[in-house]
């Protein structure tokens, strides 16, 4: 299965993904920068540098600020990623910066209940801007 991000609520496309790979399908997923975070910028934005500052640099928790990283550590947040079942659902699921040439001839699908034109308002923050707000490239 290969799904396409862009304009895409990142908790409502992630629980998909984590749902297909634990049944034992694999999940691939394209233009990881372009999904959205719903909420208020400052909202957001504070809430994930929290995040990041948390801990000590030498003992984690590790937080990504890299796009593809950082959508596959929120899926990771969905899976029982200590178990077994979670550890060979989570090597199922792979991320990806824009459209690589692998995929590029494929058929790549979309979750209509995860879109962004089901929102009433418009106040949200894409990947992207988050991951360079951390300090990502």
């Amino acid at each position: 299965m290969i799904l396409d991000a862009t304009d895409l609520i990142l908790g409502r496309f992630a629980t998909v993904a984590a749902k297909k790979s634990l049944q034992g399908e694999k999940v691939d997923i394209v233009n990881c920068e372009q999904a959205v975070i719903v909420g208020r910028k400052q909202e957001i934005l504070a809430k994930y540098k929290n995040r990041r500052e948390r801990g000590a640099p030498l003992v984690g928790p590790y937080f990504p600020r890299i796009a593809d990283r950082f959508v596959r550590r929120s899926i990771r947040g969905m899976l029982p990623y200590k178990q077994p079942k979670g550890k060979e659902a989570f090597k199922r699921i792979m991320c990806y910066k824009g459209m690589p040439k692998d995929f590029q001839d494929k058929k790549a699908e979309t979750i209509k209940e995860a879109n962004l034109i089901k929102l009433s308002h418009t106040k949200y923050v894409t990947v992207k801007n988050v991951c360079t707000f951390l300090g990502g490239k």
